[in-house]
């Protein structure tokens, strides 16, 4: 199409059209007969380009439509978007739809073709996939609108330069939550912990059922019901759970188009919400070569807002982290035993043998557990078949960088510190496990 008139279109047709009447015109030449009918057809299709635009602009706002998006988006989700078009045409309208996305997709080809009946309307639905956070600016929907003609359209521009937030992702926050109230979590790939000892709070008397442990049966209310009885315990409360969140340079290898650093801001603000349904406090500090933001452990109405707001503001500056200012930090600010579910990166032992006596330090007054990532970059080179010694070669290096991973999480283990050696995928995944297993143990 090429614009004419400033809001009208000249379509694909005309200029078919047009053309077929240019050969016509060629041939007239050696066939005078067909010079007249030529022109008739040329004057014909001015006259019916007119009056395809007459169709057009009779109606002043012939079509009407908007776009719906969330208030905010949600980092590294499928997030629901949807385009309303109204017909006011007295015509079956050809509709074309391009929407202006925000340039952080890097995507341009969001555009829809449909038809719609006339004083009817129909909803386009589609979804984006943020993958960093902060302000994304939605220009227009365009749309182009052709009569059954199709030698013109007409333009109409709807929500226009719209500013939407992306935000941590509250999408798996609120999946996860919802599992965790009905109890479901399994269904998401969390394991069922049996809970070990009784360093738990009593809760209630009630009846047995088949799989409760035999041990807290509590025989005098046996006796006065006469039927099995048993005490049912539930994790002790008010443990405080601090997200410490490294935001240096190694947390910004890419993942699926996100950085580390996002991936564990998402699973923080999960595991954050799961520990307050818990009855448990949540907090955040997040470091690099300096102490960064810190938000004591809390469980107040507003905790899961301040959290989400935290994350949601968080940058970095590519230094190094500083495990020493962390570990001072901690020592002096967090007086109570907790649970720290440390969020880095170890490409190497050498990279931990720097920072391991800070974090053993930690290891004796909390529990502390290290997450750090797997390089699913290497995946192809250590499940594929070496055949060239080049081939050979790069196995070679893979399966060495694979090894120290686990020289990481195996030396960490020596020191009292728990461990999660994770995909970023199965992160948050992991780092529930991780935390409903450390409660079933008692260890917080």
């Amino acid at each position: 199409m090429i614009r004419f008139l400033h809001t009208v279109f000249i379509k694909k047709r005309f200029f078919q059209i047009i053309i077929g009447i240019i050969v016509l015109f060629v041939f007239s030449y050696f066939l005078e007969i067909l010079f007249p009918v030529t022109k008739i057809l040329l004057f014909t299709l001015i006259l019916i380009t007119l009056f395809d635009y007459f169709l057009l602009y009779k109606v002043k706002n012939g079509v009407h439509g908007v776009r719906f998006t969330p208030e905010k988006l949600s980092n590294g989700d499928e997030n629901p978007l949807r385009i309303y078009l109204e017909n006011r045409y007295a015509f079956k309208a050809d509709i074309e739809v391009i929407d202006e996305i925000p340039h952080q997709f890097q995507v341009r080809n969001i555009s829809f073709s449909l038809q719609i009946q006339s004083r009817a309307n129909k909803n386009i639905d589609y979804t984006l996939r943020p993958v960093k956070r902060g302000e994304y600016d939605f220009g227009a929907v365009n749309v182009f609108v052709s009569s059954p003609l199709g030698l013109a359209a007409r333009r109409f521009k709807f929500s226009e330069n719209k500013l939407v937030p992306v935000y941590p992702s509250y999408i798996q926050m609120r999946k996860y939550e919802l599992m965790a109230i009905s109890n479901q979590l399994t269904e998401y790939g969390i394991k069922k912990i049996r809970r070990i000892g009784h360093n738990m709070e009593f809760e209630q008397i009630k009846e047995y059922v088949q799989g409760d442990d035999v041990r807290t049966i509590n025989w005098k209310a046996t006796a006065r019901k006469n039927q099995l009885m048993v005490n049912n315990f539930q994790d002790e409360r008010s443990q405080q759970v601090y997200c410490l969140i490294d935001k240096g340079r190694m947390m910004q290898m890419p993942f699926r188009g996100m950085t580390l650093l996002d991936y564990a801001i998402n699973a923080s603000l999960v595991i954050s919400n799961i520990a307050i349904k818990k009855d448990d406090k949540a907090g955040l500090i997040t470091f690099q070569h300096k102490i960064g933001d810190v938000l004591p452990a809390g469980k107040r109405n507003n905790q899961m807002f301040r959290i989400q707001e935290t994350l949601y503001k968080q940058k970095t500056a590519f230094k190094e982290p500083d495990f020493s200012r962390l570990y001072a930090f901690v020592k002096s600010a967090i007086r109570q035993r907790s649970l720290l579910l440390l969020f880095t990166n170890f490409e190497s032992k050498v990279s931990l043998e720097r920072q391991l006596r800070f974090i053993s330090s930690l290891a004796r007054s909390h529990v502390v557990v290290v997450i750090f990532f797997e390089n699913t970059e290497l995946d192809d080179l250590l499940n594929s078949e070496a055949k060239t010694v080049k081939e050979i070669y790069y196995k070679g290096i893979a399966e060495k960088f694979a090894y120290e991973k686990r020289l990481v999480v195996k030396e960490l283990n020596m020191h009292g510190v728990h461990t999660i050696l994770t995909k970023p995928e199965d992160l948050t995944v992991n780092t529930i496990n991780k935390y409903l297993e450390l409660k079933a143990r008692g260890l917080i």
